[in-house]
């Protein structure tokens, strides 16, 4: 089979470049290596350096008529967002229909987009499913979740078969130290340099954790499963920051020091995804609680010392 992975010279892409080419996939990666990195990509893989929003990007889908078309693709930071919501929107909305149209032309079998916990914005509900109200607070969940009904109407109109995939907070090797979604990023690559971390807000706001390769095992069993369906990938289980420095102090065995700054606009306080939909209907669950998942990313962190 012949898959494209938009965004595969990303943290989350690279990954699953990784997966579907151990599995036989001939993958094709379109990147523009924005926030990619070249060094990500699978030397197996067939590299387009090409932006999602532009006619080349159409246009190679088009002639290599792929069987999935995996859309990683996006501007995926909410403070970028918050600056800047015109570039934010040009590529999670934009993008996203440029992709869909070409998948279209191309007959894809199947659409496998990554969404986001964002779309739902601060609810308070302590374990939300697929069915909550999705009230985004940031213009990264508004325009991840216009790129979702893009997909939708896409499929109403043109039967694109397609499934959803709303990711709690990914982490792993690779990640970019940057950005809210990457605070184990950052806080790793804070400690590597012994330098202060810093905690907005009291500490006390949750995450739902998700280690990489969980996520990736959920986009193989989106392949054949969970057609026009929305999941949450996810835990079901919290982490605060306060927490998380905790089992971080563990790992490092000596004391970490912060400091708290104010909140950040945009930043949701709590978020738990229920991800018994996806164990239902994709018949997926995560294999990696925080503790190993944090344990395999710092070593990670470690390991890039020994690199030339």
């Amino acid at each position: 089979m012949k898959a494209i992975v938009t965004g595969g010279a990303g943290f989350i892409g690279s990954h699953l470049v990784e997966e579907l080419i151990n599995r036989g996939f001939e993958v094709h990666v379109l990147d523009n290596l924005i926030s990619g990195q070249l060094e990500n990509i699978h030397p197996s893989a067939i590299f387009h350096k090409e932006d999602i929003r532009g006619t080349k990007a159409k246009e190679i889908i088009i002639k290599e008529k792929p069987d999935i078309v995996f859309h990683l693709a996006a501007q995926a930071d909410v403070g970028k967002s918050i600056n800047d919501p015109n570039y934010d929107a040009s590529v999670n909305i934009n993008g996203t229909i440029n992709i869909l149209e070409a998948s279209h032309k191309a007959g894809v079998k199947k659409f496998i987009f990554a969404s986001t916990s964002a779309v739902y914005g601060d609810l308070e509900t302590n374990l939300l499913s697929e069915s909550e109200v999705t009230i985004p607070i940031s213009y990264y969940g508004l325009s991840k979740l216009s790129a979702e009904s893009y997909i939708r109407i896409f499929h109403n109109l043109f039967k694109i078969p397609y499934t959803i995939l709303r990711y709690g907070n990914v982490y792993g090797p690779r990640q970019l130290p940057k950005g809210e979604g990457g605070v184990i990023a950052v806080f790793l690559n804070r400690i590597k340099r012994n330098a202060l971390l810093t905690v907005y807000g009291d500490g006390e706001q949750t995450r739902d954790f998700i280690y990489v390769k969980d996520i990736v095992l959920a986009n193989i069993a989106a392949i054949e499963r969970g057609d026009n369906k929305i999941f949450n990938i996810s835990t079901s289980s919290t982490t605060s920051i306060n927490q998380l420095i905790s089992y971080l102090d563990k790992i490092h065995d000596s004391p970490i020091n912060y400091v708290l700054l104010d909140p950040k606009k945009g930043d949701i306080k709590h978020s738990c995804l229920s991800n018994q939909y996806a164990f239902r209907s994709l018949q997926w669950q995560p294999t990696y609680d925080i503790l190993k998942g944090l344990k395999e990313s710092y070593a990670y962190i470690y390991s890039e010392e020994s690199k030339p």
